[in-house]
């Protein structure tokens, strides 16, 4: 493989870590990316391949969050060893079948996704402490399931997905619910990695440079996250649900034709 490609697959690589680490979606700049310099390779091999930097980058960023964010360890670890087999099994059908079908849903949940979080201008900005603890236990739960399995069936967006659940359904304000979405999403990436070695489609002489290029990226964005708070979170939070608006609007209207 060429040293170019290389390169730009890890500037692709950091810029990814970097804003997944403060409100996901960096899947959107380095999926694309890899399918255009890896034309000849098998898609399920790059997303598989890419799941190792995408781990490496939420590690450092979580590691980051958990210093500074007070978490729910009983409520967290039940959301992660559940999201961990949902992902496992999203992976496994992707193998089988294309996840194109979905696309139209998605732009039409984004779209209503973005005119909400714009429209509230206090969402995500103060914890809201409003549920019981069984109800709060149901929606952790729906999420690990729900969220899990996209990540491993479709992927880009899942960080900002689970910011929005952890802020609509679980109270947090934005870096609360940045902090947590990061620890489900390592289960989720694990859940996916464990599918794609098994199955033999991670290029490792990809996956190890991108990987230590997504960290530095991740470190970063969460260092700047936790410095800038809620505000900032949400305004890139936009910013980058916009972009996945984009990405899947071009998706469904141009490239099926």
């Amino acid at each position: 493989m060429e040293t170019y490609i290389i390169i730009f697959l890890c500037l692709a690589s950091f810029t990814a870590g970097f804003i997944d680490a403060i409100v996901g979606g960096g899947g959107l700049i380095q999926t694309p990316v890899a399918l255009i310099l890896l034309p000849n390779v098998a898609v399920s091999s790059i997303i598989g391949t890419l799941k190792i930097p995408a781990f490496s980058g939420t590690s450092f960023a979580a590691y980051q969050y958990l210093k500074k964010v007070e978490m729910n360890w009983k409520l967290l670890a039940t959301m992660m060893i559940l999201a961990f087999p949902s992902a496992f099994l999203g992976s496994t059908l992707l193998t089988y079948v294309s996840n194109d079908f979905m696309k139209p849903l998605l732009l039409v949940v984004l779209s209503l996704l973005v005119v909400y979080t714009y429209a509230q201008k206090n969402f995500g900005q103060h914890s809201v402490k409003s549920h019981s603890a069984r109800t709060q236990i149901l929606y952790a739960v729906l999420i690990s399931f729900v969220v899990g399995f996209y990540d491993g069936f479709i992927g880009p967006g899942t960080g900002s997905f689970l910011v929005v659940a952890f802020i609509a359904l679980m109270g947090f304000d934005f870096l609360q619910a940045s902090a947590n979405a990061k620890m489900v999403n390592l289960a989720t990436n694990f859940g996916s990695i464990c599918l794609f070695v098994l199955k033999g489609k991670i290029i490792w002489a990809v996956a190890i440079p991108m990987a230590f290029s997504n960290a530095c990226g991740g470190w970063l964005g969460a260092k700047l996250a936790i410095n800038r708070g809620n505000k900032f979170i949400r305004i890139f939070f936009l910013v980058v649900v916009v972009g996945t608006l984009i990405r899947f609007a071009w998706d469904v209207f141009f490239k099926f034709k």
